[in-house]
């Protein structure tokens, strides 16, 4: 890995960042250890991608160009070829040692990327812990400043609890007198960001399956186009 070219370890840093590349890998158990692994065919896509595209990374214009330069990743040992267990737990991996590049075939990653991320989340979690051995220790200000932190946080997830019980009332009701029924911020409990959650401050419930026939009809209407 020390020796890999800058260009294929940018290829690396590429494929190990699943939501810039799409690359989909899974967990896996190999020697011992949990791994996250992929098959080849979604490493090439990932290479075929628009986001790929760059000045620093070696340029793909078919699938066997893109099978070119993750062979290069295989030879530089960022990645092991390995076989699925048809046993009991398929998650458990065994290296092959044919090492050559397959669409068909499975890799487990060996890099784990940086580290400095690790190394500042360890330092960061001793200086909590030795933040809260010793807050008897803490000056007065700001022994008063963590106080009233943490009676915000209980209020605000109080505030969440009284919501999520009213939004809950509001919904049953609206949904015997005015059906579908209403939804009191329905991004409440999504996947969504902070302020997110809050927007809209109400919607109709609309039943999935209507959901599924409008997104239906628009996409074969984009196909129509």
């Amino acid at each position: 890995m020390q020796n890999a070219p800058k260009q294929t370890l940018n290829v690396v840093k590429y494929l190990r960042d699943p939501a810039k590349s799409g690359l989909r890998v899974r967990e896996g158990i190999l020697n011992g250890r949990r791994v996250e692994y992929f098959k080849g065919k979604s490493a090439v896509n990932a290479i075929l991608r628009e986001q790929y595209k760059a000045s620093s990374r070696p340029a793909a214009a078919d699938r066997e160009e893109a099978a070119e330069i993750l062979r290069d990743v295989l030879q530089y040992q960022f990645i092991v070829r390995c076989d699925r267990s048809d046993a009991d737990d398929a998650r458990k991996l065994r290296i092959n040692p044919k090492m050559a590049f397959q669409e068909e075939s499975y890799y487990a990653w060996l890099y784990e990327g940086s580290q400095w991320m690790i190394i500042l989340g360890g330092i960061g979690l001793v200086a909590v812990v030795l933040a809260g051995v010793m807050f008897p220790l803490w000056p007065p200000i700001l022994r008063d400043g963590a106080w009233y932190l943490s009676v915000a946080g209980l209020g605000f997830l109080g505030f969440l609890f009284i919501l999520s019980i009213i939004r809950l009332i509001l919904y049953v009701i609206t949904v015997i007198a005015l059906p579908p029924g209403l939804w009191l911020f329905p991004n409440l409990f999504e996947d969504v960001g902070f302020i997110e959650s809050f927007i809209p401050l109400y919607a109709w419930d609309t039943p999935k399956k209507k959901e599924e026939q409008s997104s239906a009809m628009l996409s074969d209407a984009k196909k129509l186009e």
